[in-house]
């Protein structure tokens, strides 16, 4: 770099830098500010690439220099409009999605190869959301110069007259949270999707004539007091005043900040602030958010942001202990008749979206075009003048036990925030509203109205599914009985698009195969879920307890929340065909906010809730490969486990055999009881691996079990692995030595931090209870369930934990193991509950996307699991009652 110098216009001048400026196709006006920037930068001695759809001739008017390059490319279109002050909000989105969306892959290779064969030193965005991505994914910082954003304002567009398109707004958010920091210019919107932000005064093109000149043109007298109003480049009358600006001042400040930053000084914020923190929640939420019911809700998520200040832009936050008026929830559509939401805003905004769809429903006829499939099935699905019922049920975090459920383990598990909702209402067939063809179905058969289930199911085009099913009730009955699990696991397997009915639906056959209940009337469901599939949270969970307590509801049914847990175990197990423990249905079920469930998975005996120490916080981060239950590697060392515990089992009884022959033949009582004649006798008969003890099984049978053994050859020496939810395949070779191991230990590592968290605060504590989760880290790998994301996280939390700090500061981050099932998913992070832990884990996810390029979403905070949630029941508003 060369000798910095003092420019006339107050630009010091560093060596020559090339500018990437990208510039909105939206009207001139941003153009022309933009030329003012560009300007100050070549003036410094700068080389400015303008991307612009613009005429040259806003730029080559005020700027003539070797050093400016205009490549005419419009990527990006803003607002569709048929004057200043008419959008077409539908064309507005059309019009994007043909220009950004739809070749996007190719706009993002073409600009990545652009930026790298110019060499660009900084991406300067005006405000183009795919340009952030093109320098993230080129190597290339970016920032952006605005007072406005594409997603903020495509959001009412959403909301108004385009739900089809709201993966837009997504798609933009998405684009600049890759942004280094935002300029922001007076005037702002709610911009969350960036998370550090520098203000700075307007910046307008520079004055070419004097105040008085100006005057003298419109035959205007000094005396006269003059307002001014230019909307998009159409005056609207005298009504802004316009004070005289000194020729490049405002523009100074915002080229010295690009220069600075395209030299390597960091403007981003060491500090973790309150309007940071929540910047950082939205931007992390932007792929929850995409999930089923949260359409509606868009502007929510900017009129909660707040500003550097931390004034409040919008409607006011809600905190989950805050209680929330249950008479402010729905613009007096809907009432509460039972239950309380208990200070929840994401029940909040399911009833909201609940009430939305009465609005919509009452005007279908002028909106229907422009409903998405699943919004309009959801509009149609309810009868308003019947009581709904609605529950929630949240996902969880797996701290200790994974995968050693299904072997009898102590399990610790946190429900998290994130939640399922489920609405219910029953009706009487002749009353139901049937969808057309579910009619026709019925009209075909020759019969008259008979029970039938219609479902409709948020968010499917995330997941590659159906977003509605429907089933004649009858169905799940022949001959009068209920059918079977493995004929019902068929029937929702017929059609993959359709499959996910069998967690919701299948709710309903194992309440009438377990508990003899029958259904009569109709049954219709909504069901919203903002718990992501595949990070091992349990989502599945989520969704099979919301539906079970809504039917129950529905139905006057009183089932505990462990009975019902149970219940739900069999949904997954017997009718999805996914071999799970019960430890995600008693957590989704039993837990409760800020608690450790605490349960013996034998089958499953709640011990009781642990509170989780003020000093000690978990944390969840997701590493972006999707996990399966239903996968072969979580089945195949479940397998494993249950072919150690009959090899186990059966050397056992061959030591007893052995000594009770010993005794017959006239020997020594006390060499009999060498290895204890009543251990092996329980271990004879051992009907949970976790009863084993580590000790016992070093000592006996550590060296009898195999590395492994194929299918075939276990069938014929053991004849069943007495497992009733796998099968085992005769042609594959199962892990059984690691398999059998890690339950027996894990119960035991279980037991330790428990106990651990009862204990004396220090940094002991934290630090023996994160080695247990290192522990269960590495013994989930040895048995093949581990994968290169999820070490990787690992990985920098220890980096994190030993990383050098001044012998006065506390630890902070303390250990980490991957969760649940294992291969992919979440990794629980237990640390320290302070400023300083919560900045290290934002630390692990930059760094983790900068190595992997994906940004992981981190899960924390907790909620009431369903029990505690219960259920609410509401209806619509009569006229009476508004008056």
């Amino acid at each position: 770099m060369v000798g910095i110098e003092q420019k006339g216009d107050g630009v010091r001048k560093h060596r020559p830098l090339v500018f990437a400026y990208y510039v909105t196709g939206h009207g001139f006006g941003h153009a022309t500010r933009v030329v003012e920037v560009v300007r100050h930068l070549i003036n410094a001695g700068h080389i400015v690439h303008a991307v612009t759809g613009a005429p040259d001739f806003v730029f080559t008017s005020e700027i003539q220099s070797p050093r400016l390059f205009i490549r005419k490319v419009l990527l990006d279109c803003g607002a569709v409009q048929a004057d200043a002050l008419t959008v077409d909000r539908l064309a507005s989105l059309e019009k994007y999605s043909e220009t950004a969306v739809v070749p996007r892959d190719s706009i993002l290779t073409t600009e990545v190869e652009w930026l790298k064969s110019i060499k660009a030193d900084l991406v300067v965005s005006d405000v183009v959301p795919v340009a952030c991505r093109a320098a993230a994914d080129a190597g290339i910082r970016s920032v952006c110069v605005t007072n406005f954003s594409w997603d903020f304002i495509y959001a009412e567009y959403v909301m108004a007259a385009g739900n089809h398109h709201r993966k837009i707004v997504w798609q933009i958010a998405e684009d600049y949270s890759h942004c280094e920091f935002l300029i922001r210019l007076p005037g702002y919107c709610p911009m969350p999707a960036f998370r550090d932000v520098i203000d700075v005064p307007l910046v307008v093109r520079r004055l070419h004539r004097s105040r008085k000149e100006v005057r003298e043109e419109l035959g205007i007298g000094e005396h006269v007091k003059v307002v001014i109003l230019n909307f998009g480049g159409q005056p609207s009358g005298w009504k802004l005043e316009e004070r005289y600006l000194p020729s490049g001042w405002l523009c100074l400040v915002a080229a010295h900040i690009l220069q600075e930053t395209a030299v390597g000084k960091n403007y981003a914020s060491d500090k973790l602030s309150g309007a940071r923190r929540l910047r950082d929640a939205i931007v992390l939420g932007y792929q929850l958010q995409r999930a089923p019911g949260r359409d509606l809700c868009i502007p929510e998520w900017y009129a909660n942001a707040e500003n550097e200040l931390s004034l409040s832009t919008g409607s006011p936050k809600f905190e989950a202990n805050e209680r929330i008026s249950q008479m402010d929830l729905y613009d007096e559509d809907l009432e509460i008749i039972h239950g309380d939401i208990q200070g929840l805003s994401d029940t909040k905004s399911f009833l909201k979206s609940l009430a939305g769809l009465n609005a919509t429903n009452d005007s279908i006829k002028n909106t229907e075009k422009r409903q998405m499939r699943e919004r309009k099935a959801a509009a149609g699905l309810f009868n308003w003048e019947e009581d709904i019922f609605v529950t929630r049920a949240p996902g969880r975090l797996d701290v200790m036990g994974g995968i050693a459920d299904y072997s009898g383990s102590l399990v610790l598990q946190m429900p998290i925030r994130e939640a399922c909702h489920v609405a219910v209402q029953r009706n009487n067939p002749s009353k139901h509203r049937l969808w057309k063809h579910a009619l026709a179905r019925q009209q075909a058969k020759g019969q008259g109205p008979t029970p039938v289930l219609q479902i409709v199911s948020y968010g499917s085009e995330l997941s590659n599914r159906g977003p509605t099913f429907d089933m004649d009730l009858s169905d799940f009955m022949e001959d009068g009985k209920p059918i079977s699990y493995e004929k019902a696991k068929k029937y929702f397997a017929r059609d993959p698009s359709q499959k996910w009915a069998a967690y919701v639906a299948g709710t309903i056959l194992v309440l009438i195969t377990e508990l003899g209940v029958r259904f009569e009337d109709s049954i219709s469901m909504l069901v919203s879920s903002a718990v992501p599939e595949g990070k091992g949270v349990s989502s599945s969970a989520s969704v099979e307890v919301a539906s079970m307590s809504g039917i129950a509801a529905a139905h006057g049914l009183d089932i505990s929340p462990r009975k019902l847990a149970l219940l739900c175990q069999k949904v997954e197990n017997h009718i999805v065909g996914a071999p799970c423990g019960v430890m995600d249905q008693m957590t989704s079920a039993c837990g409760e906010t800020n608690k450790l469930l605490a349960m013996v998975c034998q089958p499953a005996e709640v011990l009781g809730l642990v509170e989780i120490p003020t000093h000690i916080r978990f944390w969840g981060i997701d590493s972006g490969i999707r996990h399966s239950i239903g996968g072969g590697d979580y089945g195949s060392v479940r397998i494993g486990a249950f072919m150690g515990r009959e090899m186990i089992k059966s050397t056992a009884s061959t030591k007893l055999s052995r000594s009770f022959s010993s005794t017959e033949n006239g020997l020594n009582p006390d060499e009999v009881e060498e290895d204890g004649v009543e251990l092996l006798e329980n271990e004879a008969s051992l009907d949970y691996l976790c009863n084993l003890t580590p000790h016992r099984y070093e000592a006996l049978y550590a060296n009898v079990l195999p590395e492994s053994i194929f299918g075939e050859a276990f069938l014929e020496k053991y004849t069943d692995h007495h497992d009733t939810v796998t099968v085992i395949d005769p042609k594959r070779a199962y892990g059984v030595r690691a398999s059998a191991r890690h339950p027996i230990y894990e119960n035991f590592r279980v037991k330790a931090f428990k106990a651990l968290l009862t204990s004396v605060s220090s940094d002991e504590q934290l630090t023996a209870l994160g080695e247990l989760l290192y522990q269960c880290h590495y013994s989930y790998s040895a048995c093949g369930l581990g994968s290169d994301g999820t070490d990787r996280l690992v990985q920098l939390v220890q980096e994190m934990q030993h990383w050098k700090r001044p012998k006065s500061e506390d630890g902070t981050l303390y250990g980490a193991k991957i969760t649940g099932g294992g291969s992919g998913g979440t990794v629980c992070v237990v640390g320290r509950n302070c400023l300083r832990s919560s900045q290290q884990i934002l630390e692990v996810q930059q760094k983790y996307k900068a190595a992997t390029g994906y940004l992981p979403f981190i899960f924390e905070g907790s909620s009431p699991g369903a029990g505690k949630f219960g259920y609410l029941k509401v209806c619509r508003r009569s006229s009476s009652k508004l008056v």
